[in-house]
């Protein structure tokens, strides 16, 4: 049961975008239909555009973490070095 109504959300889900594109083919005047592909347009442009705190902050996250790591990896090639010499 739990099976089939996640499958037939999902396709509900999967099919809006799809019914969005279709209307504006049947809008007959010329002035309409492409004002519809021009919002469409829009729409899509919108939804692509990367927010420019979030890439920032991913950025800079990576460049923290890896620093951090290479710290660690200093660290622990440091106790190595004690432990065994020439095994």
């Amino acid at each position: 049961m739990k099976l089939l109504l996640s499958v037939s959300l999902g396709l509900i889900i999967a099919a809006q975008p799809a019914a969005a594109i279709e209307t504006c083919r049947f809008i007959e005047a010329k002035a309409e239909r492409e004002a519809c592909y021009h919002r469409q347009e829009e729409e899509l442009a919108a939804r692509r555009k990367p927010e420019p705190s979030i890439t920032q902050s991913s950025q800079s996250m990576t460049f923290d973490s890896l620093q951090q790591m290479r710290r660690d990896d200093e660290e622990v090639y440091r106790s190595m070095r004690g432990i065994c010499r020439g095994c």
